[in-house]
């Protein structure tokens, strides 16, 4: 995802409203996000769909690695050694 660049990407949405078929479809070429406005405030942001879920799969990384670095300190986590260990002991089938 693009940053947004604000002299194009901020858009009123009664202009989005007429445009709409030419505004997705920019969206989608330049992979800019289009911020929607309503009586000078901000409302909503049109994002390609690849780049939603690329946005969504950072965040859950995000969240991943925080819980990880939690149940570390409270010494849930397990050295290497000791995981090392209970893989040789695992047999693939």
């Amino acid at each position: 995802m693009r940053q947004i660049r604000l002299n194009t990407d901020i858009k009123p949405l009664s202009e989005f409203r007429s445009n709409t078929a030419f505004f997705i479809k920019q969206v989608n070429e330049d992979r800019h996000p289009l911020v929607l406005t309503q009586h000078g405030k901000s409302i909503a942001v049109v994002l390609n769909v690849t780049d939603y879920e690329n946005l969504v799969e950072r965040i859950e990384l995000l969240e991943d690695i925080r819980l990880a670095e939690m149940q570390i300190e409270k010494g849930l986590g397990l050295n290497h050694d000791d995981v090392v260990k209970q893989f040789k002991g695992k047999t693939i089938k």
